[in-house]
């Protein structure tokens, strides 16, 4: 008997800012590999996690939400989204069921047809234990009026529910091709740029307001130790010397009890113990820098 085919292939999640992208994508892949927050544009780079499914190989783009940019950053991260759109095989376009068609919901529709023009989009309606059956069946004959989507399926990215089917059908849609990753991998970033992941959404679940968007986190140096053990030296750049001292706290509390999370959490993560060191320093214009965007593994040069 022939043997069945390999298939591998790249499915981008796209929506608005805290429609469960990651969330869906950790559960996908059965890991951590992107920020998971109650905030808001937590996700800044299109993190790739890889899961397997029988003999297909499905590559995530995790995209950071679609919003109104307002400053550079704003634009990187929205063109990273549609960019995560237009190179995938499969498009999945997350909407909150909640929530419904808001304004950015609508727009997303409005630009579905140009930026995904001969791919596969499917729509999966997230969150759905907070809503009724018969808002659930509109808000769905609402979206398909919308967009002509392939197959719609209605999620609870956070506790599982219809996401086996929907890793299941994305399985199936993917071309035929030789995996793309090792067996074993779960994601292609690299692991200095896991390790500030994880320290900066320890940073943006304990931090405030604004300042989470105003402060970005770097692997400085990653030393492999004799013992096994590894010693990471991340800084955290933040904009103004003001928020240098809330990310410190009142006698480093903060910066230690945010170092202790992401240790713990990279222990976990590495199986192996890990020594983390942080620091905190002022870059007024880090914002404007070319190198903090290619860290983040965005474009420094995007149009208004």
């Amino acid at each position: 008997m022939a043997e069945t085919p390999t298939r591998a292939g790249f499915v981008a999640l796209i929506g608005e800012p805290n429609a469960g992208k990651s969330t869906l994508l950790n559960r996908m892949v059965g890991a951590k590999v992107s920020i998971v927050t109650h905030k808001v544009q937590t996700t800044r780079s299109r993190i790739r996690g890889v899961a397997l499914e029988g003999q297909s190989q499905i590559v995530f783009v995790d995209t950071p939400g679609i919003f109104k940019p307002r400053r550079r950053l704003d634009r990187s991260m929205v063109a990273a989204a549609w960019g995560g759109a237009a190179d995938a095989d499969i498009v999945v376009l997350l909407v909150e069921a909640h929530r419904g068609i808001t304004e950015g919901v609508s727009e997303i529709l409005d630009l579905l047809p140009d930026v995904t023009k001969g791919r596969t989009v499917a729509l999966a309606i997230n969150k759905i234990d907070r809503v009724a059956a018969p808002r659930l069946l509109a808000l769905t004959q609402e979206l398909n009026d919308r967009f002509a989507f392939e197959h719609t399926f209605l999620i609870s990215a956070e506790k599982g529910s219809g996401v086996d089917d929907l890793r299941t059908w994305l399985a199936e849609g993917l071309p035929e091709e030789p995996w793309l990753y090792p067996e074993d991998q779960i994601a292609d970033l690299p692991m200095r740029q896991i390790a500030a992941e994880i320290t900066r959404e320890k940073l943006t679940l304990r931090l405030h307001q604004e300042l989470p968007y105003q402060l970005t986190v770097e692997t400085e140096t990653w030393e492999e130790r004799k013992d096994g053990s590894a010693r990471i030296d991340q800084v955290v750049y933040v904009a103004r010397d003001g928020h240098k001292g809330i990310v410190l706290g009142r006698g480093g509390e903060t910066a230690k009890a945010v170092s202790r999370a992401a240790r713990l959490e990279l222990e976990e993560f590495l199986g192996r113990k890990v020594h983390l060191f942080l620091q905190v320093k002022v870059r007024p214009g880090w914002l404007d820098e070319a190198e903090r965007y290619r860290e983040m593994g965005l474009d420094f040069d995007t149009p208004d």
